[in-house]
């Protein structure tokens, strides 16, 4: 008998034993059986009425089955303790966490994240459909709910070199996944307005499926276009104005505040009575030390509510409205039939979880998990690390004009400036200029060993010595590095490829930190302690050369992004985004 509640996962089906366990729920629900765990005297915070109820909530099996008075096999006193539904990522790049499923497992369900959606477009660009399924088999059987979104556009655009080509045809065989809830952010956006025939043939796939939004700053007509063509969310925006023309033509907006792209303070304005029920909370990009030190969605809430928003608005934002958003029915709120994922709160205040029960079972408590979360061995062949042969010849640039693009850096931010600037030269050839910031960057094509490499100036990191370099380079991740002696680079960049990926700091040709980064360049199998304590490291080794960046291997990362405004350089080359094509380096 196929499933009647949508729900459930694509492919989920209704056997004997789930009918039976139906049955019993509604007996539960009723007083006429005991239910299998009541917590008693909670304060219940209601996502759908916006109170807080008192009373009792009913647990049978893996389902919440009523709220009021009730028996139970186990009884619980929580009097005077919030209880919240589990808190629910709907857009989260699980490699830009650095951990692998397992791993990230443990640091986000104490904190209260039960459910995410996460959009494997990273390792995706390294590794294809199989590095899709890799992530995904090594999400199942986690304690807390992975779902994924179909990446949408490998490579990002025909401006850099990803490690696969994933056509409308490769994409579409993950339909049949019942991890698979629809397509993800669609970078691609004027592939979409230009009606390009394989953007076009991707949403017609998912058209029945959601499809999430990329398209910073896209407006007018262009906009509508974008929406028209099924788009439904939005993450991208960093200006209030942005944000209320795009939730006015019908997108569900994301407020973003991760490791680098820092949103919230800007948007929260927009969350309103009218609006609250088309907005969510999402982390994109966050960094281990940011979720152990600060937290999640936890932080996130905590922040929101401390700088004016309702408390029981700011859950709703994190549960119920991504829920309707992927069409997850029967999760996100403390009701009758919804699943048992909920937390314990002391109070409005502060948002990370006393306790957190998951499928009705206690799953951590006081930031420690209760429950086991599976770490499988990462493959060797999802290390590729073909960059060819490197030396200081291949880093030199002929100096060809007075004048020279330079990306500049815009702090706490992923989009970035276009500058002209007075090209730094030593004898004949380009140089960096630490007396004006202006940093050497290169970009390292690594996946079909080409020996291609994008060189640019970067403006804002502060560099006084030494240089940084990092597999992880959205979209494509080729390897990224920034410093001032190409010496120094060319040694940060010998040690990435040697870890068979990861993260480097080197000065005076040697390197003085790094983490290594084994799945696809992207991810460790390393705890979440260990790890962030060697990206503790890594910041104060690279504040050691003066880099002013709080978080400077993520701001490295986007600078290699191309999709995102204004002047972003690839293994290409230098791409003027606003005109979608590569520029020259010297004007």
């Amino acid at each position: 008998m196929p499933s009647v509640r949508s729900g459930n996962p694509p492919g989920y089906e209704y056997t004997e034993k789930h009918v039976n366990n139906l049955k019993r729920m509604i007996r539960v629900a009723r007083g006429e059986e005991p239910a299998d765990l009541v917590l008693s005297g909670g304060r219940l915070v209601n996502v759908f009425s916006g109170r807080i109820e008192e009373g009792d909530l009913a647990v049978a099996g893996d389902t919440i089955a009523g709220v009021g008075r009730y028996d139970g096999k186990e009884r619980v006193d929580i009097s005077g303790r919030f209880v919240v539904p589990g808190y629910m990522d709907p857009h989260l790049h699980l490699e830009s966490t650095l951990l692998c499923p397992g791993r990230l497992s443990e640091v986000l369900l104490p904190r209260g994240t039960t459910t995410v959606v996460a959009d494997p477009h990273e390792i995706a660009n390294v590794l294809g459909i199989e590095g899709i399924r890799l992530l995904m088999d090594m999400s199942r059987g986690q304690p807390l709910d992975y779902f994924f979104m179909a990446p949408s556009c490998v490579p990002a655009t025909h401006l850099e070199t990803a490690g696969d080509v994933l056509d409308s045809g490769k994409i579409s065989t993950l339909l049949q996944d019942p991890l698979v809830l629809g397509l993800a952010e669609m970078m691609n956006f004027p592939g979409v307005l230009g009606t390009a025939p394989e953007v076009i043939a991707k949403i017609e796939a998912f058209s029945e499926r959601p499809i999430d939004g990329h398209a910073p700053l896209l407006s007018g007509r262009d906009l509508c276009a974008y929406a028209a063509a099924g788009i439904g969310t939005e993450h991208e925006c960093t200006r209030l104005d942005e944000a209320e023309e795009k939730l006015a033509r019908g997108l569900r907006i994301f407020i973003r505040e991760g490791s680098q792209a820092r949103n919230l303070a800007d948007l929260l304005p927009l969350v309103r009575d009218a609006t609250l029920r088309r907005i969510s909370f999402c982390a994109d990009d966050r960094h281990p030390q940011d979720l152990i030190e600060s937290g999640h969605l936890d932080y996130i809430i905590t922040r929101a509510v401390s700088l004016g928003l309702d408390p029981v608005a700011a859950i709703t934002m994190a549960t119920l409205n991504p829920a309707e958003a992927y069409g997850l029915k029967h999760r996100g709120a403390i009701a009758p039939g919804y699943k048992a994922d909920f937390l314990l709160l002391p109070d409005l205040n502060r948002f990370t979880p006393e306790k957190v029960y998951k499928n009705g079972r206690l799953a951590a408590e006081n930031g420690k998990l209760l429950v086991d979360a599976p770490v499988q061995e990462i493959p060797g062949w999802a290390s590729p690390m073909n960059i060819g042969e490197l030396n200081l010849e291949r880093l030199k640039v002929p100096v060809r004009s007075s004048k020279v693009r330079v990306i500049g850096l815009v702090e706490n931010q992923i989009i970035t400036e276009h500058l002209v600037e007075d090209t730094p030269e030593g004898g004949g050839l380009l140089v960096a200029d630490p007396g004006r910031d202006l940093a050497r960057l290169m970009v390292f094509e690594r996946h079909q060993g080409s020996g291609r490499i994008g060189q640019g100036l970067v403006k804002g990191f502060g560099l006084k010595t030494g240089a940084l370099a990092s597999s992880i380079a959205h979209d494509s991740h080729n390897i990224v590095a920034a410093g001032l002696d190409p010496a120094d680079i060319l040694c940060a960049v010998e040690a990435v490829k040697e870890m068979g990926g990861g993260l480097a700091v080197a000065v005076g040709g040697r390197v003085s930190a790094s983490l290594a980064l084994p799945l696809a360049g992207l991810m460790t199998s390393a705890g979440a302690a260990d790890t962030a304590t060697v990206e503790r490291k890594l910041k104060r080794g690279a504040a050691e050369l003066g880099c002013r960046a709080g978080n400077p291997f993520m701001a490295l990362s986007f600078l290699a992004l191309p999709v995102i405004p204004n002047l972003k350089l690839t293994d290409k080359g230098l791409v003027d985004v606003n005109l979608f094509d590569l520029v020259p380096l010297f004007i």
